[in-house]
């Protein structure tokens, strides 16, 4: 049945016109969140992505992110010769808030693992990758980076931890028919 109710007629708006209606529009796309992070030089460097995404590959399997020119992780990050990519669940709340803040311990009191080859992971994750660097493709005021994956972990009954409209929120399952 067609509901009247929730149909609206677009209203576009050019992002010259309103540079701010841009940061809205892609607000509203909800996406997950994830903590890419390794040791580089004796010390844990990380950075958090909310524009991580999966399948882009099976052969070879990539994932991708994008990274702001600005990111002062990045740098560091990209000299390690595997990256952990922790897909962070919804009890990841706060953590993720500290994992992206300016504090000097980032991972104080978060429960992590290192591989054999430097790739840092955040435990309770609903999917681990470790992963190194396929390419990297500038995009405007970031760089879109392809990660080749090496290994897998997964913990599929952990709901994840999304990015939607400026916030982080949990998946509610839909219940019924």
């Amino acid at each position: 049945m067609h509901d009247a109710s929730t149909e609206r007629t677009p209203t576009m708006v050019s992002p010259e016109d309103d540079p701010s209606a841009l940061r809205s529009t892609f607000a509203l796309f909800p996406s997950g969140v994830a903590a890419l992070s390794a040791v580089v030089d004796g010390e844990p460097v990380v950075l958090v992505a909310s524009s991580f995404q999966v399948g882009i590959s099976l052969d070879p399997p990539l994932v991708l992110f994008a990274v702001q020119h600005t990111s002062t992780s990045w740098p560091k990050l990209r000299t390690a010769p595997r990256l952990g990519v922790s897909v962070l669940g919804e009890a990841h709340d706060s953590a993720a808030r500290q994992l992206a803040s300016r504090a000097a311990d980032r991972f104080a009191g978060i429960a992590t693992t290192t591989t054999a080859s430097g790739a840092h992971l955040v435990h309770g994750a609903p999917v681990w990758m470790e992963c190194s660097i396929h390419s990297e493709v500038p995009a405007g005021d970031h760089d879109v980076v392809l990660l080749q994956v090496h290994a897998t972990g997964t913990v599929p009954d952990t709901e994840p931890l999304v990015w939607h409209s400026s916030s982080f929120r949990a998946l509610t399952p839909r219940t019924g028919t």
